[in-house]
């Protein structure tokens, strides 16, 4: 097996800027629920289960992560696994654990100050879950206070990642893959973010001014649950207010496709990257940088995360993508989970059982419904 066995040929298009006026806001299916949209995965996963004779096979698509990275994934462990290369790019981050050493949340407050005084994170900085997915628990932490609210509100015995606010403006997910026993890895998906903001007209409560907004109206829920003690104000004119921090899609982010801005500078850095990491074959890098040029080229970026065999090409979500693309992209990366699993498998590595693999979702689940909101 090779990646040329693998490439699906995807339509590049090229970078879009702004909508233009009588520009669909969302595409065709972004605001379907999940629950319809992956029936389609899920039908082909029971197809490559059956083919494969495995239904927890993707698990050993990186062999070096728990399950592979699928679900219920340490992001600690993982960014531990980051080799020489990794550790050039990586926002320096700590993990501490919540009410581990003593009984009383009292004693948190100052044993994760000192956590912070040791690994050099200064405030303002990013405590993020050490499991979970899609943004669920992120949260800029400004001062002392805000980081006894969040330790007071986290699930005792659990992990949090505090991790340096990188203040990059640009965020883009790199989907990187390498066929086991190839030489070379590829990067095949770019995603560029886009973090909305409404700007104050010294008139209009920040509420109105997410209902005008042609695609913030259509999602406003999403905002209010993170704004809603605000959403009474009235901006200053000229007044930015940013209306999410969190690259997902599901927090309200915008997606862009931008695989037309891979190069092969870029994909020998993350090609590097990622061959400094222990069996590491299929996942997202979550990046922050300023400059595209600098993207471009591999260089002036910070890593802030490392996904396993559970990320998603999410440059499907790009509004102008058509369904037809999407599935055949996600089709695409379902049946190369089940194609590095095989290969591994045939390696001798075995894969997570599946009431192991179920436990391990349901644990995740039920701590993201313990996470305070995003930001």
């Amino acid at each position: 097996m090779t990646l040329a066995d693998l490439d699906p040929r995807p339509r590049l298009r090229r970078f879009m800027g702004k909508s233009t006026q009588g520009e669909a806001a969302f595409s065709a299916f972004e605001l379907w629920p999940a629950r319809f949209f992956y029936i389609p995965m899920i039908l082909q996963w029971g197809l490559l289960a059956l083919r494969y004779r495995s239904i927890t096979l993707p698990t050993l698509a990186n062999p070096g992560m728990q399950a592979g990275g699928l679900v219920g994934e340490s992001k600690f462990e993982i960014l531990s696994q980051l080799g020489r290369e990794g550790n050039k790019w990586v926002a320096p981050y700590t993990c501490f654990s919540v009410g581990t050493a003593s009984g009383s949340p009292s004693a948190d407050l100052p044993q994760a100050l000192a956590a912070l005084e040791t690994a050099g994170i200064e405030f303002p900085f990013v405590a993020k879950p050490d499991i979970g997915c899609r943004g669920a628990g992120v949260r800029i932490v400004r001062t002392v206070a805000d980081l006894d609210h969040y330790l007071t509100n986290f699930p005792r015995r659990e992990r949090i990642i505090f991790q340096r606010l990188i203040t990059a403006k640009n965020e883009a997910g790199v989907f990187y893959i390498r066929a086991p026993g190839e030489a070379k890895g590829r990067i095949v998906s770019v995603t560029l973010k886009l973090f909305p903001e409404v700007v104050g007209d010294g008139l209009s409560t920040l509420e109105e001014l997410i209902e005008a907004d042609p695609r913030a109206g259509k999602i406003k829920d999403i905002y209010l649950a993170r704004h809603g003690a605000q959403k009474d104000r009235i901006l200053d004119k000229g007044e930015i207010f940013p209306l999410v921090f969190t690259g997902n899609h599901c927090r309200g982010a915008i997606f862009q496709d931008g695989r037309a801005q891979i190069t092969p500078e870029m994909e020998a850095r993350f090609d590097a990257i990622s061959q400094g990491m222990p069996e590491f074959y299929f996942g997202r890098f979550d990046v922050r940088y300023d400059s595209l040029d600098d993207l471009r080229a591999g260089t002036n970026f910070w890593l802030i995360e490392v996904n396993g065999a559970g990320s998603e090409a999410t440059h499907i979500w790009d509004k102008t993508t058509k369904l037809r693309d999407a599935y055949d992209f996600l089709f695409f990366q379902q049946r190369t989970l089940f194609e590095f699993g095989a290969a591994n498998r045939a390696r001798g590595f075995s894969s997570v059982n599946a009431f192991r693999l179920l436990g391990l979702a349901l644990k995740q689940a039920r701590l993201g419904r313990a996470y305070l909101e995003s930001s």
